[in-house]
């Protein structure tokens, strides 16, 4: 039986949230396309982003993947190529642990730095701080999932929690089945469409700013300028290089 409270928390908060994040990403980029950046802080620090950058980053690469598989693909899919409950089991807590562990990690490091690097520290704005704690809420909820609520007390998202995310999806919300989820799934749902809401007005948005224009773009082509430069003469130390001397 569904309640009002059921509609708001799985129908109008998660589309509420997904309208945010589709017309605050058109106003940010129709009025702040200056705006529209990470604010590398590369040439303050170095040496912890060359460590926490890419644990993060490929860190949080792996969990996208996971997800997009996990809620996405139906299971009998997966069954249907030969790939059994247990072994997918087995996949999704080995290398979600190992995904969800290092994003945690990189992470730490990157917000380490932002905290001790004055420079960094004073590049860091109020929305970049709200989005690394819903971010770390986030990641921290996944991980709990992933270890704990499908180790100790089982529950087979795919066919809950991920049958709702399709149906979602399809304009087809059906509250029920999110409702009958552990509250440690409840959980990282709503943050995770927090964390969407809050997507357009920070540094997130650099994610829709991959710069694919280069696979196709015609190639630069430099050409050498004339050497002959005109009649008068060249003063003697002011030769071209590579042109040869001039008397």
């Amino acid at each position: 039986m569904t309640n009002a409270l059921d509609i708001v928390l799985w129908v109008a908060v998660p589309y509420a949230c997904l309208a945010v994040f589709i017309i605050g990403h058109y106003w940010r980029y129709r009025y702040d396309k200056f705006g529209w950046t990470t604010r590398s802080s590369q040439l303050y620090e170095r040496r912890l982003l060359r460590w926490g950058s890419p644990l993060f980053h490929f860190g949080i690469l792996a969990v996208f993947l996971g997800h997009v598989m996990g809620l996405g693909i139906p299971k009998s899919w997966t069954e249907a190529v030969g790939v059994s409950e247990g072994v997918y089991h087995f996949l999704a807590i080995s290398i979600g642990a190992i995904a969800g562990f290092g994003t945690l990690v990189g992470m730490a490091v990157l917000i380490y730095r932002r905290r001790t690097v004055g420079p960094v520290f004073s590049a860091t704005t109020r929305m970049d701080k709200a989005m690394y704690l819903v971010l770390a809420v986030v990641i921290l909820l996944g991980l709990w999932n992933t270890l704990v609520a499908n180790v100790v007390d089982y529950y087979d998202y795919r066919e809950g929690l991920s049958v709702w995310f399709r149906h979602f999806f399809f304009l087809d919300p059906r509250p029920e089945l999110m409702a009958a989820a552990p509250i440690g799934f409840q959980a990282h749902a709503l943050t995770a469409f927090l964390l969407f809401a809050l997507w357009p007005f920070t540094r997130l948005v650099h994610v829709f700013s991959a710069p694919i224009g280069y696979l196709w773009r015609p190639y630069i082509v430099y050409r050498s300028k004339d050497e002959g430069l005109g009649t008068r003469s060249q003063r003697r130390g002011w030769e071209r290089i590579g042109a040869g001397s001039r008397r």
